[in-house]
């Protein structure tokens, strides 16, 4: 009786254990599912976000590149009098020797009023009208209106296909006005897309490696770029996509964000970064199941996990009515189920290679952190420049050592603090001392960031490398939010580290 009732305790314990770990497991599984999902999702925003900016960069310098051109004397000496040999020289050679440092150009002109170009990259196209009256009139009223309107800034027509050379191109003018306003005549610039396009494609898309982008004219909702060459200047049927147009034409805040559709029976994941100066949404697409494909690893590996402990506790079981020897020997096994479950524990929270947390990690941490305005919290987030270019230029093993330095520097620096890795080259600190000030933050962040950037023996040799950094104050309750403020900060980096105070 007494060996019955023993063993009908433990089957009791063990009917009990079971049950809390399939409820823990299922809780961690949706907690981590969530999360991860979450996660896939920034992390396509900020590719598409960083993207977006690059686009926006390149068509910005070639924008300055014709207002720099359009200031020059031998400009204004033609278009004042366009019958003058010198003027008409000096102004050819000024466009063929400034259109020559222009990387990808396809052609840099001057142009009276009434479109006729008195000077061309292209000696042939001189004399050329490229509007005449009597055939393109609201062509050409359209293009002096719009110069007009433009004032000082430039006319810029967006990406087209060029009709010389059938190639995609920015196109954009520049009025030339005199001192009380009348115009005298214009500039023009083609910027071939090809570098655009091509440090586009090799950018990395760590996660999303089977993932394509294009780019759209929210005006038309047509394709400005597409893998699909044949789409490109074609209208979108992508109903989701063409709603997204429609709500964003004309806004003037930039916004990204994402959807989901289905094409041909599968679904894609659709994230999307608006350029309101443009009116052009970049977007950047992948199959749902690679996007999510972590979610989907991490609860088959939790359900694996779960059957693995039932079948251990119905073997303890089972066990457990032989010997005592055998019963040890099961303990045993337990510790090391145990052990293992903390491994287990370590891959989902932890960066091996830096033994620090991860971003996982920080969002569950957030959801504890308890800042008051008496006790807030302080965030300094450090990111390695071009630390893809390092990897590609030194090797993996060479990258892998600079980020253990980038950790064992702020720990020196930052100590008893939490160190993050959120992302493969950005590191996030967090800080709550109540004998800390903004000012000693931004002292800490400083002198890190004086000791990463300083000259290094590296198993390379003497080297050098170049980081970005941000800090951040918040006083109310915490989210993944902070990172992404602190991104944008760091992407504003200009050398100097200011605190930024995010309460809100």
């Amino acid at each position: 009786m007494n060996g019955s009732k023993k063993i009908s305790t433990l089957n009791l314990i063990l009917v009990i254990q079971l049950v809390v770990m399939i409820v823990l497991s299922a809780v961690i599984t949706a907690t981590i599912s969530h999360t991860t999902k979450d996660n896939s999702i920034e992390h396509m925003l900020t590719i598409t976000d960083e993207r977006a900016k690059i686009i926006q960069s390149y068509v910005e310098n070639a924008e300055k590149t014709l207002t720099y051109f359009s200031k020059a004397q031998q400009v204004r000496d033609i278009l004042n009098d366009t019958d003058n040999p010198k003027y008409i020289e000096n102004a050819q050679k000024y466009t063929e020797d400034y259109s020559a440092a222009i990387e990808n150009v396809e052609g840099l002109w001057i142009g009276t009023w009434e479109t006729k170009c008195i000077a061309h990259t292209n000696k042939e196209s001189v004399g050329m009208v490229t509007r005449p009256k009597d055939t393109k009139a609201a062509a050409l009223k359209q293009l002096q209106d719009a110069l007009i309107a433009a004032g000082d800034g430039v006319y810029n027509t967006g990406i087209i296909l060029s009709p010389a050379t059938g190639r995609q191109i920015v196109s954009m003018y520049k009025g030339i006005f005199d001192n009380d306003g009348n115009p005298l005549g214009f500039v023009g610039l083609g910027i071939y897309t090809d570098q655009l396009v091509n440090s586009l494609n090799d950018l990395s898309t760590a996660g999303f490696e089977h993932s394509t982008y294009c780019m759209i004219n929210v005006s038309d909702s047509k394709y400005i770029f597409n893998q699909d060459s044949s789409l490109i200047n074609t209208v979108s049927t992508n109903q989701e996509l063409t709603d997204l147009c429609s709500s964003l034409n004309g806004t003037e805040k930039a916004k990204d964000g994402h959807f989901i559709y289905k094409l041909k029976g599968k679904k894609y994941v659709a994230a999307y970064s608006y350029i309101p100066h443009y009116n052009w949404i970049l977007m950047l697409e992948d199959k749902k199941t690679e996007v999510f494909s972590l979610t989907t690893l991490m609860r088959i590996y939790m359900i694996i996990f779960s059957v693995v402990i039932l079948v251990l506790m119905i073997l303890f079981y089972f066990i457990n009515k032989k010997q005592e020897q055998v019963n040890k020997k099961l303990a045993a096994s337990i510790v090391k189920n145990n052990k293992t479950k903390d491994s287990l524990y370590t891959a989902m929270f932890k960066n091996v290679l830096t033994d620090v947390n991860n971003r996982v990690s920080f969002s569950i941490d957030a959801e504890e952190m308890k800042p008051t305005a008496d006790d807030p919290y302080y965030f300094s987030m450090f990111n390695i420049s071009d630390f893809s270019g390092i990897n590609s230029q030194y090797g993996n093993d060479m990258g892998d050592w600079l980020l253990v330095r980038t950790v064992d520097v702020l720990r020196q620096v930052f100590k008893g603090s939490k160190i993050y890795r959120t992302g493969s080259d950005e590191f996030v600190v967090a800080i709550q001392d109540s004998n800390i000030t903004s000012e000693g933050v931004i002292e800490l962040t400083t002198e890190a960031l004086s000791r990463l950037t300083s000259r290094q023996t590296t198993p390379s040799g003497k080297l050098q490398f170049s980081y970005k950094a941000a800090s951040a104050k918040k006083s109310s309750s915490i989210n993944t939010a902070v990172i992404t403020v602190l991104k944008d900060a760091v992407n504003r980096f200009n050398g100097h580290i200011d605190l930024i105070d995010i309460t809100q």
